[in-house]
Order: structure tokens, then sequence, then C-alpha cells
């Protein structure tokens, strides 16, 4: 229960109580084959990043203790031992649900074979395969006689190998091997028979043939055990961009390569010796996060599973084009009439790319200006702007080159886009830019017109097919001028004051959002309190910020009637006494990763209603440039809240967030019907009729 001081969860736990609901989608016996290793996958990759980037800073935070002079967690070291504890209890139900898997993979004739299993004819074919593609490929290091242990790498595998000699009992010796899976596939399909599927993973490949590396010089006898080291990867950065952030970033990256190793990941069956050399050579104690776990790692590389293998997969719901922008059609006569909301993914992100595109050939068009976060690996948002400039329009990118783990990326589209003509500006010191909009304008008849959108999420074609967002398309003049403002402030971050507190339609970040969203809740309390029904529906990846969340307490505890829908972590508690019948929230995990965020303040029949870039962060409040939207179009404002509703009768996908964030799945009586949000929500968007 919530103690006296901090009535809040722990961020770092319920993070980790969303990881393993994606563990329970691993579990689920419902979903394909295919789906479950995916999210096998995502959760992998999930724990890396958490792993690089939380347990580091955990780490930072200890190591600072008292002398720390930032927003710290009150205990590291006490929530550093929780999250080892929970994190090797998930391990054994991750390895348990893996061995699951490969048992009903069994059952339809697919086997993942080790090096052991083989058949004579794909020992041969392994053989040839080793011999062609993956020799030239390694270097064996054998580690005993270098003098500087080798930095092993974050995101990479190694077989850790024993090598000794029958003949020559004290000849025993220690090698790594950098398993290449950025150059070749993880997954290869081996020549079968009897209507089989053989698959054998590329280190078992290698360790078939650590004979043909090792034997020539004196050892007959090897054995070989995956490990993998999770590295620190926050950049420390000066935060200046003045200060020439172009090197400082770039000597980040460099420096993360080097990041001081938060995990440890080692097969259990691992030589001991072996491991105990390990530890003491890479630096770390069994303080540290030293996770023992089955034979295979780095299970990211599933998501990536040869889909090709399985002949039963259904197609997923294709997304569609918003009936009121079907091509052909001029986007920006159709936003001259009325507002238009695309929901991802259920339309098609094309529009946007439609929209850019007629900007970049209308020879009335005369600036382009937009933000980009993430982008997509082959843009074709980057794409429709570099074609409007060649078309003589003044097109600005604010590019935020802190992406986290997209920096590398960003600095190559920096250089693009410069070498084309684009500007480029490169954010506000001290805060990332996360904020997603755009503008477009147009001169016509000696007057200008102005287009724009504003979405939750980023302007991305590939994350747009599975990520759920929202994007507004609008010609309102107050939230067009307040977005002028943003980008103005963006050219020109020093007229913060000046520019931002101008903005008197979209609450922006760092300034003005906490205290909108505090005000907008006190007035639900204060309608309340008039004997007016007030209630407030609240959507978003995380809630953490205190202050928030406090306020929330306050409503609910006055009699607010709250609903929540938060995909990841949710850091308020849901059961008091003062407020047990006001506070419900839910978790919705399923084919689309819900990331939206969306606030709806109802008071007797009124409504008003929201779309943000920001969660409730810290991070994303105080020290990020964030807007949020009013929605004033009548219709979009219904669109919304049909889809709250929808999701908040979810029953199928749908976990309860309680006190102790044990993901218990949302209960449907046997009279209730069956709701699969992501499936009823598809079904509403296709079946609905628009006036132009």
């Amino acid at each position: 229960m919530p103690n006296s001081t901090k009535q809040t969860i722990v961020r770092d736990i319920s993070w980790l109580s969303f990881n393993a609901r994606v563990l329970q989608e691993a579990k689920d016996t419902s979903n394909h084959l295919y789906d479950r290793l995916k999210f096998l996958g995502i959760f992998s990759n999930n724990l890396d990043e958490f792993f690089r980037v939380r347990v580091a800073a955990l780490n930072k935070m200890l190591l600072l203790g008292k002398s720390a002079k930032m927003h710290l967690e009150a205990n590291p070291e006490k929530i550093l031992k929780n999250i080892q504890l929970t994190v090797i209890a998930q391990q054994a139900d991750f390895d348990h649900t893996f061995s699951d898997i490969i048992t009903e993979l069994g059952k339809k004739n697919i086997f993942i074979k080790n090096e052991k299993e083989l058949l004579p004819s794909q020992i041969q074919f392994v053989a040839k395969f080793f011999e062609e593609k993956v020799r030239t490929e390694i270097i064996p290091l054998m580690i005993e006689t270098i003098p500087q242990f080798p930095l092993l790498k974050d995101k990479s595998i190694y077989l850790a190998c024993v090598l000794g000699s029958t003949k020559a009992s004290m000849l025993r010796r220690y090698a790594l091997i950098e398993i290449p899976t950025k150059i070749l596939p993880r997954f290869i399909i081996l020549p079968s028979e009897n209507g089989h599927t053989d698959i054998i993973l590329l280190e078992d490949i290698i360790r078939l043939n650590l004979s043909s590396l090792f034997a020539p010089f004196g050892f007959d006898q090897f054995t070989g055990s995956i490990i993998k080291v999770t590295r620190d990867a926050e950049l420390d950065l000066d935060n200046d961009l003045n200060n020439n952030i172009i090197d400082e970033l770039a000597k980040g990256l460099k420096n993360r390569k080097k990041g001081r190793a938060t995990r440890f990941v080692y097969d259990r069956n691992i030589d001991p010796d072996l491991l105990n050399y390990l530890i003491k050579r890479i630096g770390l104690t069994k303080k540290d996060n030293l996770i023992p776990g089955g034979r295979t790692h780095n299970f990211k590389d599933f998501i990536d599973f040869p889909q090709g293998i399985f002949n039963d997969i259904q197609p997923r719901q294709q997304s569609f084009v918003h009936p009121l922008l079907t091509q052909p059609c001029r986007i920006m006569e159709v936003m001259e009439k009325r507002d238009v909301m695309l929901h991802f993914p259920y339309h098609s992100f094309d529009s946007v790319i439609d929209l850019l595109r007629e900007a970049a050939i209308d020879p009335l068009v005369q600036s382009i200006r937009i933000t980009c976060y993430r982008l997509a690996k082959n843009s074709k948002i980057i794409n429709s702007i570099i074609n409007a400039v060649r078309n003589g329009k003044m097109v600005t990118v604010v590019l935020e080159l802190r992406a986290r783990f997209d920096e590398e990326a960003n600095l190559r589209w920096k250089t693009y886009l410069e070498e084309e003509g684009v500007k480029v500006i490169l954010g506000v010191p001290n805060m990332k830019v996360h904020a997603k909009i755009c503008i477009i304008k147009k001169r016509e008849f000696n007057r200008t017109k102005q287009y724009g959108f504003i979405s939750t999420g980023n302007f991305n074609e590939s994350t747009a097919r599975y990520y759920g967002d929202h994007c507004l398309l609008t010609t309102n003049k107050n939230i067009l001028s307040d977005i002028n403002k943003v980008f103005d402030y963006l050219e020109n971050p020093s007229t913060k004051s000046e520019l931002l507190s101008t903005c008197t339609t979209l609450p922006v970040a760092p300034l003005s959002i906490r205290k909108f969203f505090e005000d907008l809740i006190a007035k639900q309390i204060q309608s309340v309190k008039k004997k007016n029904k007030a209630s407030i529906v609240i959507k978003l990846n995380s809630l953490v910020d205190q202050i928030l969340i406090e306020k929330l307490y306050a409503a609910a505890k006055a009699g607010v009637d709250i609903k929540m829908v938060i995909r990841g972590i949710c850091c308020a508690y849901t059961e008091m006494k003062s407020f047990k019948e006001h506070l419900h929230a839910i978790s919705i995990l399923d084919n689309y990763l819900e990331h939206a965020r969306v606030f709806i303040f109802k008071t007797n029949k009124t409504y008003q209603v929201y779309i943000s870039s920001a969660d409730w962060m810290v991070r994303n409040l105080d020290h990020r440039v964030e807007v949020a939207c009013p929605i004033f179009d009548k219709e979009i404002q219904q669109e919304l809240i049909d889809i709250l509703n929808i999701q908040l009768k979810e029953n199928v996908k749908g976990r309860i967030f309680n006190n102790e964030q044990t993901n218990v799945y949302v209960q449907r009586d046997e009279d209730v019907e069956e709701v699969r949000s992501q499936i009823a929500i598809y079904n509403y968007l296709r079946s609905k009729e628009y006036k132009s």
C-alpha cells in the first residue's frame, strides 16, 4: 500500500509489470505461434532497453548518493535489488514459455535443431554453409592471451568457448566468438525430410564447426555457451546546442559502446570456471545483474523469425484511406471545408504523405515547417519535403538528434537534408523536441492560407502500420497561430517566454501543459462540489508525474469518475479507501501498440477533448517541447469518445491495474458481449460515414 510521503508506485517496478504483460501475450495460446515468438522478441528487446537506460540511471543515482541534485528515486539500491529478483523470476517464466512454444512448433512439424540433432545431410549442409558464409565473418579471440579484455558490444551475443585436449590435460584455453547476426540471418532453414521444417540458429552452426577453427592448434574438445552484455546507453552530452552538439553527440555515441555493463546474461550450463573468469575480466561483481538463462539469448531476433514457414497465418486487417481523402482529391481543399482526424493504424498513413506531396507540387505553396523525431528508414516524409525544396519551397525541419537509439540515423538525415537545401533546426538547449506538428503556408489571390497537422505519434510511415495514434488535419486559425509560435520559438529558443506564453489555444511544455491539466482536473472537482456530474477519461503510454497523480487522487476522492487506459507504466494506486469506486485503470496489449495520448473531460453533457504528444511524466512535462491540442469539431470529438469507450469495454486483451500490478485480465460475465477493442475500432471506423 502507498506510504504517507510518496503515494505512487515505483516506476521501474511498474515498467517490469508492463513487460510481464508482453510475456503474457507470448504465453497466450490463442495467439498464433508466430506472434507468440514475436512477443518473446519484444519482451527481450524491451528488457535490453530497460537495462541500457533505467538500470544504468539507477546505478548512477546510487553512485551520486546524497550529493545528487536532480530528480532521483528515493531508494535506488532497494529498487535495483527488486529489479534483479523480478527479472530472474521473469527469466524463468520466459524460459518455460519458450519451451512450451518449441513443443507446439514440434506439433506442426517445425523444429529448431541444435548442432547435436542434425541428420547427416544437414551436417553436410551446415559445414558447407559455414565454409561459404560464416568462416570469413568471425574472428575467434583467445582472451587469456590478450592483455586488455576485449570490449563486448551491446546488442551482440558471443559464444564463450572452453577448448581442451584429450592428449594434453593441461591444455585448456578460453575463446570468444562474436556471432555475426548483423551480417548473416540468425535463423537458417535446413534441408528437411518427412514434411518437417528444420531450422538451426547461427550460433549452433558455429558450435558444430569449432573443430574446424581450433583443431589445427591441438585442441579436440570444445564447448560453447552463449553470453551477452547489456551496457549503459545514456549519452553523457553537453546539453548546450550552441556548444557543438554534433561533435558531442558523435562522441557520446562512441562512448555508448563503452558504457558500463548493467547486465550479464549467460547460459546457466556454462563452465563455472569460465563464468568466474568472464565476470572478473568484464569488471562485474556478484552484486551486479548476473542473469542465468537458457542456451539461447538475444531473443529480440525472434521478432524476425521466418514467417514463410507457416501456412496458416491469417492476414491482419488492412489499413484503409480515410473516406474523405480517397485519391484523386486535393487534400488541402478538403481541409478548407472541415477538420479530418486520421486514426492509425486503421487509417492509412498515405494521406499524410499525399498532403505533403500535394504541398510540394502546388505552385502556390510557399513554405513547409515540420518536426521530425523518429523517421522511417526510407522515409517518404523526407522524400516529399525534398521534392518541395526542389520545387522552390522554403522547408524547415526541426530534427531531434537526441531521439534515443535513433541518434545515428538522425545525424545522417541532418547531412542529407542540408545537402538538399533544407533548413535544419536542431532543437532547444537542455530539452528534446517531442511535439509532432507541421504547418504549410500558401499564397493565393494576395491572401495567405495555412494548413497544418498535429499528431500523438511520429511522422513515420513504418511505425504507423502498428502504432495506435491520432493525427488532426486542420485549418483552424487559432491552432495554426500557436503552431507558428512554437516553430518561431524553435528557430529562436531565446524567445521562449515571449512566444510560448502567448499560445492561447495549445498548451505547450515545458511552459504550461502540467498547469493546464491541473486546472482542468480542479474544474472537475469544483463541478462535483456544485452537485454536477463530472468525469475524466485519460489515455496515456505512461502515468508517472507525481503532481498530476495526486491531482487525480484528489478528484477521485471528491467523487469525479476517472477511467484510464494506460499501455505501459502506471504509478498511480487505484485501490485506496478514499476513492476506490472512482478510479479505474486498464492496460490493453494486442496486435497494435497503443501509443495515443487522449484526454476527455465531461461535465454533465459538455465535453472537452484533447490529444497530445506528451505522456504524464516529468521528462515530457518539464524537459521536452510538447503540445496538447483541443478538438473543436463535434464529429471528431465524438469519434475519440467512441473509440475510448470501446477501449474501456475491452474484455479480451485488457488487464486491470491494481495496487500490486499483478496484470489480472478484465473478467467477462457470460452475458456480456466479447469486446476485442482493436478489432471493434477497426469495424467502427470502417463503417463510419462522413459528410464532405
